[in-house]
């Protein structure tokens, strides 16, 4: 009742994961990811403990492939989910059980995965995959946007759509960018507009925040608030909910 992409920024190293579904809450339950060490996408009859322990398995230096093997061979309900996983280093696997309702299926590629069930046919993935493939170009939280708005433009989920997320981590154990969209008539829209709205100010004071090789952060100001300054001036209302900054 999901398709997900997942995947590995190969300038970068940061880990991205974007999903959609008719579900509620679905970013409450797929993405599990944690900067530096991997991502994992769990859906279908959806169980977050493949998210939970697969990065805890990352983190010990196993193999995607060797995960997924330990998770399905413990969990007797395992032909009903669907994983697919990626590690620090780009290396992936993906894991359709072979009860997931139709149609169910999963792509993968170098640095990136696409997998869903329940879908309205193979296109879905394979246009999300291909999409994200061609807009490389875009950073890696448009990219993994467009990508799945092509899935959806596809047929998507076959019931339809309610909810979807989208999380990136760079090289922390927090996340850089955390959007979701619980319940929405169109949550993949609603996910493009809160990025745009994130532009405004809170991307850059991410940028700011304390990491583990500097836990201080940068705590002057100026220069964030400049850059805020100048696209304040310039903010297309639509864009946000936001009232005017007082200056």
């Amino acid at each position: 009742m999901t398709w997900s992409i997942v995947a590995r920024d190969p300038s970068t190293g940061h880990l991205g994961i974007a999903v959609a579904s008719r579900f509620f809450a679905v970013g409450a339950l797929v993405p599990h990811i944690r900067g530096g060490i991997g991502a994992v996408a769990t859906q279908a009859f959806v169980s977050p403990l493949y998210g939970v322990d697969g990065l805890s398995l990352l983190a010990a230096g196993r193999t995607p492939e060797e995960i997924i093997a330990e998770l399905i061979a413990r969990d007797a309900g395992c032909n009903q989910r669907q994983l697919h996983l990626i590690d620090a280093k780009g290396r992936n696997a993906a894991f359709t059980g072979p009860a997931c309702i139709d149609w169910a299926g999963h792509l993968i590629d170098e640095n990136v995965s696409v997998a869903g069930n329940m879908l309205a046919g193979p296109d879905v993935v394979t246009e999300t995959l291909a999409t994200y493939n061609k807009a490389m170009d875009k950073p890696l939280a448009e990219r993994l946007l467009v990508a799945m708005q092509a899935g959806e433009d596809a047929g998507g989920d076959k019931r339809g759509r309610q909810s979807a997320a989208l999380a990136i981590h760079r090289d922390q154990d927090y996340p850089w960018l955390s959007l979701r969209a619980d319940d929405h008539p169109d949550p993949l829209a609603e996910l493009i507009r809160l990025h745009a709205v994130a532009g405004e100010r809170y991307l850059h004071v991410a940028e700011t925040m304390a990491t583990r090789q500097n836990p201080t952060g940068r705590t002057d100001r100026r220069e964030i608030d400049e850059k805020i300054a100048a696209l304040e001036a310039a903010r297309i209302a639509s864009a946000s909910f936001a009232t005017p900054l007082k200056m």
